[in-house]
Formats: structure tokens, C-alpha cells, sequence
């Protein structure tokens, strides 16, 4: 599998991982799971699931860049990250949590930040 493939299965994995890991909380609490729980437990929960965010984040990042011979700046992967990372939280939001819309600015922000990852990877003419 190509490098910049693998990088981008691995983001989304990782971000599907964190959204979880940062939201997932707010969900058990709204199904009365977790209403009881104290803050630490919380927090607890949320820090052992960012561990396997991260086993798929580091190697994404050690995978996808130029430095380790990837197809991807440093800037190029965190644009990226940023971009899989809001469009998997919108698809989290509207399946899991039902009751939040998605409203036309919420689309227009997905557009800029769709520019944003064009921009970033135009080449610079006067290089």
C-alpha cells in the first residue's frame, strides 16, 4: 500500500480513536452511563483511550513524512490530520450524537479548511 494511503487510513483511525476518547464522555452521560462518575474516572477512561490514538497517530506521522522518506511536509500532515480530523468529528456528530445539526457556516468552514489543504500543497514557484 502506498505511503500517503497507509498515513491517511492511519489518521482516520487515530482521529475516529480521539473524538472518542475526547467526546465519548459527554455520550455516556447523555445515556445516564456515566453520570455518577467522577471527573478523574473521566479523565481516567479518556487518557487509556488516547494511548491507542496514539498507536495509530505516531505511526502516521513516522510513515507519511518526508523525513523518514513519505510523501508529506511536516505542515502538509498536520493540515491533513486537521482536515480528516473535523470531518470525521462531523460524522461522529451527526451518527452518535442525533441532536446536533450541521449547519450552512459549519459547511462553509469545511470548505476553508478543504483550501486550506489545497494550499498547502501548491508548489512554491520561487523555489
Amino acid at each position: 500500500m502506498p505511503r500517503g494511503l497507509t498515513t491517511i487510513l492511519l489518521l482516520i483511525a487515530s482521529n475516529v480513536i480521539m473524538t472518542f476518547a475526547w467526546y465519548g464522555n459527554l455520550k455516556l452521560q447523555q445515556m445516564k452511563l456515566a453520570t455518577d462518575w467522577p471527573l478523574i474516572a473521566i479523565i481516567a477512561l479518556s487518557w487509556g483511550l488516547a494511548f491507542f490514538e496514539y498507536c495509530f497517530m505516531i505511526p502516521a506521522n513516522r510513515i507519511g513524512s518526508a523525513i523518514n522518506g513519505g510523501p508529506f511536509s511536516l505542515m502538509q500532515l498536520k493540515i491533513i490530520q486537521e482536515a480528516i480530523s473535523l470531518t470525521v468529528f462531523t460524522v461522529i456528530v451527526a451518527t452518535v450524537f442525533k441532536g446536533e445539526p450541521i449547519r450552512w457556516n459549519h459547511i462553509v468552514a469545511f470548505v476553508f479548511i478543504i483550501l486550506a489543504v489545497f494550499f498547502a500543497f501548491l508548489k512554491d514557484t520561487k523555489q
